[in-house]
């Protein structure tokens, strides 16, 4: 929604008067669209109303649209009364927004008049005798059940039956007087809300009133829409009305925008925290219903709280009033901001409506559009809470609010701060009624006398002393208390009685409007000034584009406007879960591309003035903008803001032509008293020619004018280029945005329907599109799909995105609405459905694929991949408490196994269940889109997610262990007692005992996270206690995932390098998912754990073929020691396991070990397996004893390696020592990784090279006793000092240096 100013061509106050009501011609036509209920008396019904007349006839740059202007005027058509009924006048605005985003103002005077017309009050008597006959027999038709309740009946007759009668028998045409409203409305440019009230209100007053007004009321008419002019921003203006001056004031270039709506009543009628947690709703961009019997209430409410969104805009569909014939909008799969009008104080629970049109179960696509459109006031359309929607009925205090959304940042503080200003201005922050009371209790009161009460029961309307109701108030006390139980600091808040003060004799306006306007101007800079703090350093983050506007707008969609992972992690901490979400609205990227686009064209106004703000903030160093924090500052220029307005309304800036005698026909401008007079419409089709004031203001005044036409044409140029991009960039089509009340033809519904399908379908390609090119990262850049830059923050942000776009999809067309979660319930009926089936069958349900073998050949059990299976693992997750939560722990258990395409389309082809819960319309029941749908879901099976292991951090998660033996070269079976332990990112198990005589063990642990490491070991018990083991599967039996620990070693004494136990690194084995697909999804390369290599020893050492050169084993260093450095590099969230890289094939043990075995002497020199780990042995003891001998001290002199040589001995005999039984190979793999932890390995390696035991245990050529390469490797091992390397715990278990 664009904010308020006039169009191009617009400088006159009004540009239409318009008046509607019954056309006696045409009589009483009932209104079908308006789906009453015909069971209703006639004065309850609603029946047709029309434009009886607007001058002028047309206005070149506003198109008077008819249809739409009569629907806003009575939105539920024309209203009967009685003269025993109510008639007082009632006030309401509307807008209409064209397609472009721009907006058009109406305000409103309903009044009745007696109906004079013989064959409408006939008609109306003929409509209650029908009424009677039909209540009669219907009251006598229940009371005859049996022959006693017909008895009775008869007895009382006189009393009960007569009573009834009458209540039904309300109009008697020669007793009663039939009255019918009619109103009056002003068409204007901009939202001027009490000038025009006033205006109106007098204007009904000269016909109500028994005195004569000063002139005709054409001569008011004519005034306001040709001689009063639009103010200039920042002045005041006067015009006169029937009765007395009218002022109304537009702020300037540099102040807020224009806001006539009292703000105060929004929150006296929602309360402070009800308001902040709407304000949130509307941010976030969910469906918001607002609800209410008073159409000025609903268009005071929305207008109040888009105010609020400064410097945003709201960008989707905005309806504040909804007819009654557009009730289908409700069922938008859409974001939407409408206002829908009750017919009692309490009917909340009544918003169920007729079922679905019957449609042949061979009509597809258009043609069932086509179908329901014919039928638009049979289709069903219910309003029950949904997962995305808030609503608001305003008449009872009362907001349900969607499950599990962010909450606004620092919201305890700004409610504090909203509060002390309402409290200022004697507003208690609740509102009207106790925001503690329930809905059932707030059902049950009596609202009669609230229905009336023009405050709607708030204070009474004499003055009381607001301190003497303020003091001890509950609710204050309670927001302090929460303020002091968090630790926020809050200032005392001292409530001193006001001071009774002079009014300003010289303001031109009352009291109490005045107070209105400082109040609203101070409110919204409350709000203002949170934007201004959270976004002050936004401009940093956009990205420039290097192209012209032209190329821009033609590739909008495919580009990144804005940095949102640096912006994101420039952010405090508290404030990441509600930005996180709000940087992904169509509002903010419209506000980036607003700031792009003024480029090369004049920037916003709502950008200009947000911009000034933030230069203006950052010039008084109100903060720091280098350091972010998430301390509340509250706004001080709040006296300001309020005094501007107050110059404004004090010193007239400006004043219009009074009303003057027109040209008028003799006998023309009389008219009788009650009743509206017809106007003489040639005096009001034009405006004058040559007394115009205010449209000759002097020469500078004109060439202003003439440069503003200049640019509007210029701009006007441009236009259809720049909306054709703009529009479909924005947006998911302007249709969407914003209905068009002018046309309801069953077609154009139809349309309206389809394109709600086709924008989801085109959602979904761009969401899933996204999702692919953020996780394939370098990549997707190298396939040309533009940079790509995601955290873990992001990636969530995305699936939280999916997940609200399958809701949107699974709500579309729902006959019956059960719960919040649209998907889950269809789940659960299908779940229902399937367990029926199995029941009857007596088959299992869901038993998919077995799972792939193991490369030696061990099968795993099969694992049910099914739907229904997946659904029974959410189900018992206890810590989900609703089924919006478990909609989306299902979507992210499917997305991570692979299988969200695949169980989809199991749900959506269903037939007869979807026939069952959705409309013909539906987007599910879309067969082609459907297809379309599963297509570009399936594309997410080419990346990995852990989406639901790394967020159900807690949850319990059955694991499934196998050990696979090397069956060829030792027994399968061990005779010793054998464990496990396995590791993961989130924890670990602890040691496990396998049961003996088996390979595979089932367990159950709180969620480990991604598998990291196992331990295996076992105490060397019994004959055949060695054990050659190939490798250990663990498989997660919710999500699927199974890795795979590759040993290909010895476990026992005597064998191998002796261990015992081992610490095997792991890597993940990606399951085909689906037999049908072409092609395996493989995961990505640079996801993929790396498989690890067997342990080098002598005898594996004793062929050549293997070894590999120099330069390779150098390159290996770098490689390794590089991929750290790039660990590190990466944002926390992001980094994978840091064990791999150290301990992997690619690893920095495996690379050290390939340095350490280059020229190690050969075991034939003598006769038995040697290790690295005997040649640092062999060294800690030189170095030992050359502690204790003075020469060999000399000898050491100068290489600085004492402390080094003592640090090495340390750490060697604490791994010697530690109660493990893990061999000379686990040991040096401890070693290193120690010394990496400890930033040793560069001192520790020089000190090995010039240890007189190297040369007798390396050959000449080794790379260990070559200068320049030692030298090499303590450089690159130096690059590991500026980074805190934490070890798992799994590898330093009972290491105590």
């Amino acid at each position: 929604m664009s904010n308020p100013s006039p169009s191009p061509g617009s400088c006159r106050f009004a540009d239409y008067f318009v008046l509607a009501g019954i056309d006696t011609d045409s009589g009483l036509e009932p209104d079908e669209l308006s789906g009453e209920n015909f069971d209703q008396s006639p004065l309850r019904r609603t029946f047709k109303s029309k434009v009886l007349a607007h001058y002028p006839q047309n206005v070149e740059y506003n198109p008077f649209d008819q249809d739409a202007v009569n629907m806003l005027c009575m939105p539920k058509g024309l209203s009967f009364k009685t003269q025993a009924e109510n008639r007082d006048p009632q006030f309401h605005a509307f807008l209409i927004t064209r397609e472009d985003g721009s907006r058009t103002y109406g305000f409103v005077l309903t009044f009745y008049e007696e109906v004079t017309c013989r064959q409408i009050c006939s008609a109306m008597q003929t409509l209650y005798q029908m009424h009677n006959v039909e209540q009669c027999s219907s009251v006598y038709a229940s009371s005859s059940c049996s022959m006693d309740s017909l008895a009775s009946s008869i007895d009382e007759g006189d009393s009960s039956s007569q009573v009834k009668m009458q209540r039904y028998n309300s109009y008697d045409i020669g007793r009663d007087t039939l009255y019918v409203s009619k109103c009056i409305c002003l068409i204007t440019p901009l939202p001027f809300v009490q000038a025009c009230r006033k205006f109106l209100q007098q204007l009904h007053k000269a016909v109500s009133s028994q005195q004569t007004p000063p002139l005709p009321l054409e001569s008011y008419i004519h005034n306001i829409l040709y001689e009063v002019p639009l103010p200039p921003p920042g002045r005041s203006l006067k015009f006169s009305g029937v009765y007395g001056p009218i002022i109304c004031q537009r702020p300037g270039p540099t102040e807020l925008p224009l806001f006539d709506f009292p703000l105060r009543e929004v929150f006296e009628l929602l309360g402070v925290e009800n308001l902040v947690q709407l304000f949130t709703c509307v941010l976030l961009e969910m469906q918001i219903l607002l609800y209410s019997q008073d159409y000025q209430r609903l268009m005071t409410v929305a207008e109040g709280i888009t105010a609020l969104l400064f410097p945003f805009q709201w960008q989707h569909v905005y309806v504040p009033i909804l007819p009654a014939s557009l009730l289908h909008f409700l069922d938008a799969p859409v974001p939407y901001l409408m206002g829908l009008q009750s017919k009692e104080p309490n009917d909340r629970s009544k918003l169920e409506l007729a079922q679905e049109v019957n449609i042949p179960s061979h009509v597809h696509g258009r043609e069932a559009f086509m179908i329901s459109a014919l039928h638009p006031h049979q289709s069903g359309y219910s309003i029950n809470t949904k997962a995305n929607l808030c609503f608001v009925d305003i008449d009872n205090h009362f907001i349900d609010l969607p499950e599990d959304f962010p909450q606004f940042p620092n919201k305890l503080e700004f409610i504090q701060e909203i509060s002390e200003v309402l409290l200022q201005f004697g507003i208690p922050p609740e509102g009207n009624l106790h925001c503690s009371e329930s809905a059932a209790e707030l059902q049950n009161l009596v609202l009669d006398e609230l229905v009336h009460d023009k405050k709607n029961g708030n204070l009474t309307s004499t003055t009381i002393n607001m301190y003497e109701l303020l003091k001890g108030n509950e609710t204050l006390a309670r927001l302090q208390a929460l303020a002091k139980r968090t630790g926020v600091s809050v200032e005392k808040m001292e409530i001193a009685a006001p001071l009774e003060k002079e009014r300003d004799t010289r303001c031109q306006c009352s009291e109490e409007e005045l107070r209105d306007y400082k109040l609203a101007v101070q409110l919204r800079e409350v709000f203002a000034k949170r934007f201004t703090q959270m976004f002050a350093d936004y401009e940093a983050f956009v990205i420039q584009p290097a192209q012209d506007m032209e190329s821009w707008l033609t590739n909008r969609e495919q580009m990144q406007n804005f940095d949102k992972a640096s912006f994101l992690s420039d952010q405090p901490e508290p404030y990441l879960p509600f930005l996180s979400h709000f940087i992904e609205t169509q509002m903010f990227a419209t506000f980036i591309d607003n700031k792009i686009v003024s480029l090369w064209e004049e920037k916003d106004p709502l950008l200009r003035v947000f911009d000034s703000r933030i230069e203006k903030m950052k010039i008084y160093n109100v903060r720091v903008p280098t350091i972010r924090t998430s301390n509340y500052q509250k706004c001080t220029i709040l006296k300001e803001a309020a005094q501007a307005i107050e110059q404004r309304l004090v010193k007239i800036d400006h004043t219009a032509i009074h009303p003057h005698l027109l040209d008028m026909k003799i006998g023309q401008g009389k008219y009788e008293q009650g009743f509206f007079p017809k106007l003489q419409a040639d005096v009001l089709a034009t405006g004058p020619t040559n007394n115009n004031r205010w449209a000759n203001r002097g020469a500078t005044a004109q060439r202003r004018k003439d440069r503003l036409r200049q640019h509007s044409e210029h701009l006007a140029l441009d236009n259809d280029l720049k909306e054709k991009y703009m529009q479909e960039a924005r947006s998911l089509g302007k249709s969407l945005r914003q209905p068009k009340l002018s046309d309801l033809s069953p077609a154009v519904i139809a349309q309206t329907n389809w394109k709600f399908v086709e924008g989801l379908l085109k959602e979904c390609r761009i969401k899933t599109k996204r999702m692919l090119v953020e996780k394939m990262g370098h990549e997707a850049v190298e396939l040309g799909h533009g940079e790509a830059n995601i955290t873990g923050l992001e990636e969530n942000t995305l699936i939280a995105s999916l997940c609200d776009l399958l809701e949107r999809i699974w709500s579309h067309g729902l006959l019956i609405k059960q719960g919040k979660s649209a998907l889950w319930s269809h789940l659960v009926h299908y779940q229902e459905c399937e367990e029926k089936r199995e029941a009857i069958l007596d088959i299992p349900v869901g038993i998919g694929p077995e799972r792939r073998k193991s490369e030696s050949g061990l099968i795993l059990p099969s694992l049910k991949v099914s739907l229904i299976h997946d659904m029974r693992h959410v189900q018992q997750m206890s810590e989900i408490k609703t089924d919006v939560g478990r909609a989306r722990a299902w979507i992210r258990l499917s997305l991570e196994k692979k299988v969200l395409s695949q169980q989809l389309k199991q749900l959506m082809f269903n037939q007869s269940l979807i026939k069952k819960l959705y409309k013909r319309y539906a987007f599910l029941r879309c067969e082609e889109e459907k297809e379309q749908f599963l297509y570009h879901l399936l594309s997410l099976n080419a990346v990995d997610y852990f989406c639901f292991t790394s967020v159900f951090t807690t949850i319990m998660i059955p694991y499934r262990a196998v050990i696979i033996p090397i069956k060829k070269l030792s027994n399968s079976i061990t005779t010793s007692n054998p464990w496990i332990s396995v590791s993961g990112e989130l924890g670990g198990t602890g040691v496990m005992q396998v049961p003996k005589n088996l390979l595979e063990m089932t367990f159950e642990c709180q969620n480990l996270g991604k598998l990291t490491t196992v331990q295996i070991g076992h105490d060397n018990s019994g004959l055949l206690a060695k054990w050659l083991v190939d490798c250990v599967m663990v498989r997660n039996e919710i999500t699927g995932h199974t890795y795979r620990f590759p040993c290909g070693r010895w476990l026992g004494k005597g064998v191998d390098d002796g261990s015992l136990e081992r610490i095997l690194v792991g890597e993940v084995i990606t399951p085909v998912v689906e037999e049908d697909l072409s092609k395996q999804c493989r995961t990505p390369p640079q996801l993929r754990s790396p498989t690890v290599a067997r342990r080098l020893s002598i005898t594996s050492l004793g062929g050549k073929a293997g070894k590999p050169n120099a330069g390779q084993i150098q390159e290996g260093i770098g490689e390794s020691i590089n991929n750290i450095v790039k660990h590190f590099h990466k944002p926390e969230k992001e980094r994978g396991s840091l064990t791999i890289l150290l301990c992997g094939e690619y690893g920095l043990v495996s690379a050290l070990e390939q340095v350490f075995h280059h020229g190690f002497k050969s075991v034939r020199l003598f006769q038995k397996n040697v290790f690295i780990w005997d040649f640092l042995e062999k060294a800690v003891t030189y170095f030992e004893t050359a502690e204790e001998e003075e020469s060999q001290v000399n000898l050491l002199e100068g290489k600085r390696c004492a402390e080094t040589s003592r640090s090495l001995c340390q750490y060697v005999n604490a791994i010697n020592t530690a109660p493990r039984n893990i061999g000379k190979d686990g040991k040096l793999q401890l070693l290193v990784c120690l010394g990496a932890r400890d930033h040793l390995l560069h001192q520790w390696i020089p000190l090995l090279a010039e240890c007189p035991v190297i040369s007798r245990m390396y050959e000449d050529g080794a790379l260990l006793r070559d200068r320049a390469t030692v030298n090499t490797l303590i450089r690159v091992l130096q690059t590991l000092h500026d980074f805190n390397i934490t070890l798992e715990t799994s590898l330093v278990k009972g290491i105590d240096v």
